[in-house]
């Protein structure tokens, strides 16, 4: 059995150590009635905190980049990856209401990595499918030769693009003008905006495909869709932050804002997938003639 001096507390060669290398600092025995006062102390965590700021604002993506000349600016601007591309696509052709796009979608990492490619996936497919249109059109029509129609690319190229870009920033202007006119009305960055934009276009990508289908009335049925989904998206977007303005100024934004969506679409299949009416013969036209009559005609005058 243990003594009872076995199951006193012993000093150990770390408490040692300790006590050699600051002979100065106070002990405190446990059998002592009168323990030394504790004193107070502060631990630096200057630079530990600093290292969880950094590491913070690179998660958020604050961190500072250069000037609009130097690369990493832009590059900024396509800090997506697949999966991200893929679920504001997803997101732009299934509207929901009352759940915003950018909210819900772009998180405050707006990207023009995905407006821009489809942006230019909507201008090889309307200008290819506007010649396949032209091409079945007039198949087993002898009198109308068919030729292919190149500078309908870059028609296609500016008419997207300009409105990709052209709209958006008119739209921004607008709303910020009503901001600072309106304190109480919120507002978008001026990316965030043209990411909207651009993701609202991918619906006509498929579209323009349909087009090629030589049925009138089955092409404005696909306009009729493809204008509601992708204007029901900016609606569902641009409603929060214009209604609570007054509500003609609410009303006409979003009015407008769809309007113009749709005279994309309208003036595109207009240009690009015009259906080419060929007028039928006249019956009354005389047929023309052949060699039989020619040599009768010219028997007759002889004999004349």
């Amino acid at each position: 059995m243990a003594s009872f001096d076995d199951l006193k507390f012993q000093e150990f060669e770390v408490a040692a150590d300790l006590l050699s290398a600051n002979p100065n600092a106070s002990t405190v025995s446990a059998s002592s009635n009168n323990p030394a006062p504790v004193q107070d102390f502060k631990l630096d965590l200057s630079e530990e905190e600093t290292g969880q700021e950094e590491n913070s604002e690179l998660l958020k993506g604050e961190k500072q980049v250069g000037g609009f000349w130097t690369f990493e600016y832009y590059q900024s601007f396509f800090n997506v990856d697949t999966m991200q591309v893929l679920d504001r696509i997803r997101g732009s052709v299934m509207p929901l209401p009352g759940r915003n796009f950018i909210k819900h979608h772009i998180r405050g990492n707006p990207d023009l990595y995905g407006p821009f490619w489809i942006c230019a996936t909507l201008v090889f497919s309307m200008a290819i499918s506007g010649n396949l249109s032209t091409f079945l059109s007039n198949l087993g029509q002898s009198q109308n030769q068919y030729r292919p129609q190149f500078h309908r690319v870059t028609i296609a190229a500016v008419a997207v693009f300009v409105y990709a870009w052209l709209v958006p920033l008119c739209v921004w202007g607008f709303l910020t003008w009503r901001k600072g006119t309106e304190p109480q009305i919120s507002s978008y960055s001026f990316l965030e905006t043209v990411c909207v934009y651009g993701y609202s276009l991918f619906i006509y990508v498929p579209t323009s495909v349909l087009w090629m289908i030589p049925l009138n009335w089955l092409q404005w049925l696909l306009i009729v869709v493809a204008t509601a989904i992708s204007g029901s998206l900016l609606v569902v977007t641009f409603w929060p932050i214009v209604r609570d303005d007054t509500k003609l100024t609410a009303f006409a934004t979003v009015i407008a804002i769809v309007l113009l969506h749709g005279l994309l679409a309208v003036g595109c299949k207009i240009y690009f997938f015009q259906t080419v009416v060929t007028p039928a013969p006249s019956p009354s036209t005389a047929p023309p003639l052949t060699q039989n009559h020619m040599t009768l005609l010219t028997s007759l005058t002889k004999g004349h």
